[in-house]
């Protein structure tokens, strides 16, 4: 399992998780994703949902999910967009993309910097 996680769970870790998702699908991968969040909102971003709709996607949880030291320990990897407490980082391998640009500013600016990011990680496991 590939967790991606931001901070409230609501944006970039859905956008991500759809897209890998499918991606990995697409490539007979044996690799699920899910999204978390570290303070998870309430809700899932509007503008991602109706963004990844557009894309002919539907968001991997119906809500924002708080990471949960479970989720941690049964991570192949996770991808961060946000800094991890650090006892994280003893339990698992964790990437950070924290320079993508914020989804509420420009869905597909930031979808384009995860998808490519995405294709490079679904590339290390074919």
């Amino acid at each position: 399992m590939i967790v991606f996680v931001c901070e409230h769970g609501a944006a970039k870790s859905i956008l991500a998780a759809a897209h890998f998702n499918k991606l990995a699908g697409e490539k007979g991968l044996n690799l699920q994703a899910v999204a978390r969040g570290t303070n998870p909102d309430q809700a899932l971003s509007p503008q991602v949902v109706t963004g990844l709709h557009k894309d002919g996607l539907a968001p991997t949880e119906s809500a924002p999910q708080k990471l949960s030291l479970a989720d941690v320990e049964s991570a192949q990897q996770i991808i961060a967009f946000c800094q991890l407490q650090v006892e994280y980082h003893e339990k698992a391998s964790i990437e950070l993309w924290d320079d993508v640009p914020p989804v509420s500013e420009n869905y597909e600016q930031a979808r384009d910097a995860i998808l490519e990011r995405i294709n490079k990680l679904i590339n290390t496991h074919s």
